[in-house]
């Protein structure tokens, strides 16, 4: 039986829409083809000529000619963006954290995808063990990337072991073809302590950097253990002296790199420096922050942008107009209270000092949230809970506004991840709370008090 696709938007003022095709519509082929998923299709909505053909709502085809750009999308959106079915992962990994969620909470949060597909939509990192034959053949056809993978490990054993799959051995022969293919890829290392670092990731760095330059850049993190951990393999959690080493680990390799690839390739998420109360390297470290979506850079890059908004906002001009609004709307006292998890709370300590150094009158305070929902090992703000937030806030001093990192919430939504929303923390503070957004100028504007528009 052939896939047929309903179509759940059309853009506006697209092609789609000059052509009259309607959400609800049924996309059936292109050019004659059978699409199989959204790989198909956009390597196929590419070309500059297209014969598409759409049953509509009564059933009636039609068949469209449609002369374009390469490239120019024809402005269809279908409701599942994989237009197939989600591949749920094999793997039984033990650092995985959807085993170590409480029960209890929304059905999406347990499951558990491992599809190559959202690895080029959304950049998620996928292990290759559910990627078929089939699956890389149309990856280099298609000549898809980067391709974000979890690797762990490059000894086949160790990562048999770590992914719980007897098959995650062999898989790591399928970057060998995807190399070999020309695709551009990213890769990761979740690293257990006592499992997957010191000699073992020494040896994983070195082989990784055999697909260079296609294998564009590499992070390591640290594993994030909840205290629902029972029955799961024993893991503990990274000191300082092991934080250490890691980096030193780390550096060296990114030296060897730089000399040889002029690229540091290998990346230490930003908990290590923390952990291992070390300074954050400067900008050109990171390789244009090509792993900014796990956590390296994105501390360093915060307060980057956060010092250049603060000369913007030192200039006399904006300076006395916000000393004005103080004086006039706030009798020159104004305080606001941004959260964070713990791991971040003192770098936005030092920059709530640099801001309040220069404008007097203006109080922020940071106020780091402990995370009693997964447990206090967890101290990264993504993670926070409504319930934790409202039970550590409210004997506190809020002041005129709460602040909350957007990344607290569902994207797009007002809502935590335990369900509870922005409005209820409203009412059970009687304070406003604003979202600030993940850009230093962002940061500026809440110390403020004011919460950027979209």
């Amino acid at each position: 039986m052939s896939k047929e696709h309903i179509i759940y938007k059309i853009v506006p003022g697209s092609i789609a829409e000059e052509l009259e095709i309607e959400a609800s519509d049924v996309l059936v082929s292109i050019n004659g083809n059978e699409i199989e998923d959204v790989f198909d299709y956009h390597y196929m909505v590419n070309d500059e000529y297209l014969e598409i053909l759409i049953r509509k709502a009564d059933g009636e085809e039609w068949e469209l000619e449609i002369e374009k750009e390469y490239n120019e999308d024809i402005g269809i959106e279908f409701e599942n963006s994989l237009m197939d079915d989600y591949k749920s992962c094999c793997n039984k990994c033990i650092f995985c954290f959807i085993d170590q969620m409480p029960p209890g909470m929304r059905e999406t949060l347990y499951f558990k995808d491992d599809d190559s597909r959202l690895s080029f939509l959304q950049g998620n990192y996928v292990t290759l063990t559910n990627m078929k034959d089939k699956d890389l053949d149309r990856i280099i056809q298609y000549h898809l990337g980067p391709i974000n993978i979890s690797v762990q490990t490059t000894n086949p054993e160790l990562r048999c072991m770590m992914l719980h799959n007897r098959f995650a051995g062999d898989a790591l022969k399928k970057i060998d073809r995807l190399y070999e293919g020309g695709i551009p890829m990213n890769g990761q290392i979740v690293l257990c302590k006592g499992v997957n670092d010191g000699e073992e990731l020494e040896r994983s760095i070195r082989d990784l950097t055999k697909y260079l330059p296609l294998m564009e850049s590499v992070s390591v993190v640290p594993v994030g253990l909840s205290k629902y951990r029972e029955g799961l393999y024993p893991l503990e959690p990274f000191t300082k002296e092991d934080a250490i080493a890691v980096l030193d680990t780390i550096e060296k390799w990114q030296k060897i790199c730089l000399e040889e690839h002029d690229l540091h390739f290998i990346h230490a998420s930003d908990e290590w420096y923390m952990l291992a109360e070390r300074p954050l390297p400067e900008e050109n470290t990171y390789d244009g922050y090509v792993q900014l979506e796990n956590g390296v850079g994105m501390m360093r890059l915060l307060m980057n942008e956060f010092r250049e908004s603060l000369e913007e906002a030192k200039a006399p001009e904006h300076k006395a107009d916000m000393m004005q609004v103080l004086k006039d709307e706030f009798d020159g006292h104004h305080k606001v209270t941004l959260v964070t998890g713990r791991l971040a709370a003192p770098f936005l300590r030092e920059m709530a000092e640099e801001f309040m150094e220069e404008f007097p009158g203006y109080e922020v305070e940071i106020l780091d949230i402990r995370n009693d929902f997964f447990g206090e090992k967890i101290t990264v703000s993504g993670l926070i809970t409504g319930q934790d937030l409202m039970a550590q806030t409210k004997e506190k001093c809020i002041g005129n506004t709460l602040a909350i990192p957007c990344n607290m919430l569902r994207m797009g939504e007002r809502v935590f991840l335990d369900d509870h929303t922005v409005e209820e923390v409203e009412n059970a503070l009687q304070v406003p709370v604003i979202i600030v957004k993940s850009s230093g100028f962002a940061l500026v504007e809440a110390m403020f008090g004011y919460e950027l528009e979209d």
